[in-house]
């Protein structure tokens, strides 16, 4: 029903940037909260960053200052900016919505992730 194709993963060396993209698609009356959460082996998977449709954010402390979500609703993507980065935020990362099919069916929806890898 929905689909969602996460990308800009890849290896950074500490310190560095990188830019996360997830694309909707499907069949979607509206899509309300956006996020990305990550998670390694072994843990849970952790709340990263959500906006709202309305752009209102919210961010874990560990990434606050250093990473900015982002979304175009008009081409039903989400964006995050991440700067400056450690080797700890190293993870797959998943980007999360909240849709509302044409059916009027709402859910949750997930990507397949993308591995981000901070290492020098």
């Amino acid at each position: 029903q929905v689909q969602l194709v996460e990308s800009g993963g890849g290896l950074v060396q500490p310190g560095g940037s990188l830019r996360l993209s997830c694309v909707a698609s499907g069949d979607i009356f509206i899509i309300n909260d956006m996020g990305w959460y990550r998670q390694n082996p072994g843990k849970q998977r952790e709340l990263v960053a959500t906006i709202t449709r309305g752009g209102s954010t919210n961010y874990a402390d560990s990434v606050k200052g250093r990473a900015t979500i982002s979304r175009d609703n008009a081409k039903n993507t989400v964006y995050l900016q991440m700067n400056s980065l450690k080797p700890e935020d190293t993870a797959v990362y998943y980007c999360m919505v909240k849709a509302t099919t044409r059916q009027m069916y709402a859910s949750d929806y997930w990507g397949k992730g993308t591995l981000v890898t901070v290492s020098s």
